[in-house]
């Protein structure tokens, strides 16, 4: 039993950009009372594990982070919040170490939670029935490390309930954040250096759903006024949601980055309807087609699923042919995962791991491919680069993003942090632009 005032907290997050912005929202919460933020595999007086329970391998890693961080410190406080933890509070808290279970409702009271646990050696399981929660819970960040890209929260849940996903029952309904808040929140980090902003959520698409008078629209057209800004990129979208209207407003708005990761899933219309997604493969086509009309060299990245149940081999043909036809700039590929609770789970026609694997393996060719011939297309050409860090693998070269997310690396150092300059493009290594500052 710890008896000393806990002074040290560690983290790991797993999962979306979402939970990012809930860990330095909890590890704020921590500092304002006096915690010291360590590195994860240091001895520690409290870890927090951000957890994510999208697929299996989700599960399974928030279990050996778990299990790491009681081997780093046996006698320290274990805290685990996030969807694995709300779907699964009693399996979590009979995992040694842990002390505190939080969910994905009431992190703004980790601190209590943990020196609660510590002060009465107890475990404390403060999950609460997500499904009835109505209010957005708002937790600002008042201070950011770095000054390249921030990380903004404008949004919780899902009522989407396609037949494979978990999460709108580990997040709960749609909760949007309030648009002063929102704006607050940016105005913070265009004072502390930020030049651009990702706005991220469970499905921000459905933002101001729940509120009255706005949405996402209305939200970029106020976020694009604020001075200091420079570029908004958005999330993860769902097709429907980019309209003719949604396409020829940010078309006006030029801090809205050429950049947008349009949810798939499956390019057979078979599929997508066993999946409960609630648009065909020719709609899908058409929006893109729409939005590469109207917003010239636009980036289009994707998900796409393999061996959703059911999935014959002529199914995953005709995804693989769509994708192909559509000329991504980059998918994520991943394999159908069954989630207790979901539809899909009890579905027949379980694809087997082999399958799975090889289809996975030929999408993810297909997408280098991809990849390859969008990076090819800004060869011998002037680009704008916000930069980040140092290259990993090229020494005395600094790296950063397009708008349309290309990586891009030039001869310099930490000098060019935060700043947005034109480089011309030289060459592709692996996958990155290589050129020179002009």
């Amino acid at each position: 039993m710890i008896t000393a005032p806990l002074k040290k907290v560690a983290f790991y997050t797993l999962g979306c950009k979402t939970n990012q912005y809930d860990t330095e929202a909890m590890q704020e919460e921590f500092k304002r009372n006096g915690y010291q933020i360590v590195g994860f595999e240091e001895i520690s007086d409290v870890y927090v594990v951000n957890t994510c329970t999208v697929t299996n391998l989700g599960d399974r890693k928030s279990r050996q982070m778990i299990r790491r961080a009681h081997r780093n410190n046996p006698y320290g406080i274990i805290a685990v919040v996030g969807c694995y933890a709300q779907q699964a509070a009693e399996e979590v808290l009979s995992i040694p170490g842990v002390k505190v279970a939080v969910g994905t409702k009431n992190r703004k009271k980790i601190v209590e939670y943990v020196e609660m646990a510590a002060a009465t050696n107890s475990s404390i399981n403060a999950v609460e029935d997500i499904m009835k929660v109505r209010e957005f819970e708002d937790t600002p960040i008042e201070s950011f490390i770095g000054k390249t890209r921030g990380v903004l929260k404008i949004q919780e849940g899902c009522n989407q309930y396609c037949s494979y996903c978990i999460i709108p029952y580990a997040r709960g309904p749609v909760r949007s954040r309030k648009p002063e808040s929102v704006l607050e929140e940016v105005n913070r980090l265009a004072a502390a250096g930020f030049k651009e902003i990702v706005l991220t959520g469970i499905h921000i698409a459905s933002y101001g759903r729940d509120l009255k008078n706005t949405n996402l629209l209305d939200l970029l057209v106020k976020i694009h006024l604020v001075n200091g800004i420079e570029r908004v990129r958005l999330g993860s979208l769902e097709p429907t949601l980019l309209s003719d209207e949604f396409i020829q407003t940010v078309k006006k708005l030029p801090k809205v980055c050429r950049h947008y990761h349009i949810s798939l899933q499956s390019g057979c219309d078979a599929t997508l309807k066993r999946m409960h997604r609630r648009y065909s493969a020719s709609e899908y086509k058409k929006i893109v087609e729409n939005l590469r009309n109207q917003i010239p060299e636009t980036a289009v990245t994707t998900d796409i699923m393999v061996g959703f149940p059911g999935e014959t081999e002529e199914e995953f043909n005709e995804t693989y042919a769509f994708v192909k036809d559509i000329g991504f700039s980059k998918i994520h590929v991943f394999s159908y995962s069954p989630r207790k609770g979901t539809p899909a789970a009890s579905y027949d026609d379980q694809a087997p791991a082999d399958v799975k694997n090889t289809r996975s393996k030929k999408l993810i060719a297909l997408g280098h491919d991809l990849e390859q011939a969008f990076m090819n297309r800004w060869m011998n050409r002037q680009v704008k680069v916000l930069f980040e860090e140092v290259h990993p693998e090229k020494d005395g070269y600094y790296e950063g993003y397009t708008e349309q997310y290309i990586r891009v690396a030039v001869p310099g150092d930490a000098r060019l942090e935060g700043k947005l300059l034109n480089v011309y493009t030289e060459k592709i290594e692996k996958d990155c632009l290589v050129g020179r500052l002009i």
